[in-house]
């Protein structure tokens, strides 16, 4: 194999760090865990993983700023869901190592 070596720009590199330290935080892989195959609100999230609508607020809108969710509004209320199935896989994988035997 006779590949030239490329580097990875540096908005790139910045992106995938980001997108690594979000990963590395406990509260945002659960929200995302929680969030896999399924929409919900605020409220929802905040109630299933028994934390307060202000913390999951926060790490929404870290996670939405690195496009791994997306929101839709109804009414007052507002729904999450995953949006980019990469880092979803990544995740799940990080989880099946994790619990491999």
């Amino acid at each position: 194999m006779d590949e030239t070596y490329q580097p990875i720009d540096e908005e790139t590199l910045f992106l995938v760090s980001q997108t690594f330290k979000a990963l590395a935080d406990p509260t945002r892989i659960r929200i995302l865990h929680l969030l896999f195959n399924r929409e919900l609100s605020v409220n929802n999230i905040a109630e299933q993983l028994q934390l307060n609508q202000s913390n999951v607020s926060h790490q929404l809108r870290f996670l939405k700023n690195l496009r791994l969710v997306k929101y839709r509004r109804d009414g007052k209320t507002i729904y999450y869901s995953q949006d980019d199935e990469h880092v979803m896989k990544i995740l799940q994988q990080s989880i099946d190592h994790a619990t491999h035997a």
